[in-house]
């Protein structure tokens, strides 16, 4: 009997037996996915496949997308990234091959925690995601949930997640979950983390916690993942599936993948807590610029002859530069705002401490606080999407909109109104 993709199969190689699902490949080896959920591939000319068992073919195997009384919608949208990628074995290199159909078809246990409906948006590389692509990606957020989701996942590549999470998050007032996810690995592999990511983000999709957030996992083990406020997330780690943290915030929640269950650790906007709104206007002319020993300032200059509307200086500890920045930066400011962040991972810019600093406050910086660099460039394009008053440039900058400044130390708007 011919072997087909679902069969239960067994591989024997060199005398060891593995047993597993069939999986689609994109060359001639063969994939199975092991019941641990990892999925490891065999060259077709050393093992022998033997058939356990034929895929049950029912209506509910043939499409995920049929309705199941009793379980929420989730709409997932996918971007591409490596958690919609396969090997290319010729090669040796990662691609973004899969579309949302598939993503929910290789990972069945969605099913049983949503009924899932699935969206191709992009299939691009995250290091490719620009601006105006973060707008469309909030408006087809916006479009799924005013057509009844009840949460929407989007798969992400996770090298430049942090800036899209944050971007959504500044442009989405959502009543239901907006959940970001990716992989460390790409599907095939055998350490791949897409399974495990992707279940704990349907679980946190079908929460209360109605805020644009990330899920990864919070150890090398496969028992736990991280829920991730958008503005607060950065990738500490080129390629351990653990590479995500919260900084200066604690992280919303922990999902238990064995047990499809949540626990809150942080406080959290409530599901059906606001009307869903948005404004996805983003002025993409901005720039982070990061202060070294020795940087000369005339490249202030050089952006601003190439019309940018905006700059965040990424300087040392407090938030300095040398004083040969100081000048240029009060002529910018003129023209253009210019936040201050810090380089630390941890804390917050403070202006106040040393002379370095109040003179920056005298030429017209803006302060950060302890927004991320790469949050605070993503707010300065939204802000800067809303207004071009000076005055109010200012205040947008230095309120907390979602949640990506400490409350203690600044005005917290608490709805789209107080912004316009």
């Amino acid at each position: 009997m011919e072997i087909e993709q679902g069969d239960k199969v067994l591989v024997e190689q060199n005398r060891r037996h593995f047993f597993g699902v069939l999986m689609p490949s994109t060359s001639d080896f063969i994939v199975i996915k092991l019941d641990n959920g990892y999925n490891v591939g065999f060259s077709p000319n050393n093992i022998k496949l033997k058939l356990l068992q034929k895929r049950t073919i029912t209506q509910e195997t043939v499409t995920l997308r049929i309705s199941r009384d009793g379980l929420p919608r989730i709409s997932v949208i996918s971007t591409g990234g490596t958690i919609a990628s396969k090997i290319d074995y010729r090669t040796g290199a990662v691609t973004s091959q899969f579309n949302a159909d598939d993503i929910i078809d290789a990972i069945p246990e969605l099913a049983d925690v949503a009924n899932i409906e699935g969206k191709l948006l992009y299939n691009i590389l995250s290091e490719n995601m620009v601006p105006e692509l973060w707008s469309e990606l909030a408006r087809c957020a916006y479009n799924e949930i005013t057509r009844g989701m009840d949460g929407v996942i989007i798969t992400h590549g996770t090298d430049t997640m942090g800036y899209s999470a944050a971007a959504l998050s500044f442009m989405l007032k959502t009543p239901v979950p907006v959940v970001f996810v990716g992989s460390q690995r790409s599907a095939d592999r055998p350490s791949s983390d897409n399974v495990i990511n992707a279940v704990s983000a349907a679980v946190v999709a079908t929460s209360d916690i109605a805020e644009v957030t990330a899920v990864m996992h919070e150890n090398m083990s496969d028992d736990f993942c991280l829920v991730h406020r958008g503005t607060r997330m950065k990738k500490l780690h080129t390629s351990r599936r653990d590479a995500f943290t919260s900084v200066n915030a604690t992280p919303i929640a922990r999902v238990q993948y064995s047990t499809r269950t949540l626990q809150l650790l942080d406080e959290c906007a409530p599901r059906g807590g606001c009307e869903m709104s948005i404004k996805s206007t983003m002025e993409p002319m901005c720039a982070l610029i990061k202060f070294y020993p020795g940087a000369k300032p005339h490249i202030i200059d050089h952006f601003l002859s190439l019309g940018y509307k905006g700059l965040v200086i990424e300087g040392t500890g407090l938030g300095h530069v040398s004083s040969d920045w100081i000048p240029k930066i009060k002529t910018a400011n003129k023209e253009i705002p210019v936040v201050m962040t810090s380089q630390c991972i941890f804390g917050r810019v403070n202006d106040r401490v040393y002379d370095a600093g109040r003179d920056l406050l005298k030429a017209g910086v803006i302060g950060a606080d302890d927004m991320l660099s790469e949050t605070a460039l993503v707010k300065l394009m939204w802000v800067l999407g809303q207004t071009t008053d000076s005055v109010e440039i200012r205040t947008l900058m230095t309120t907390n909109i979602a949640q990506e400044i400490s409350v203690d130390n600044s005005r917290t708007a608490n709805t789209f109104e107080e912004l316009s």
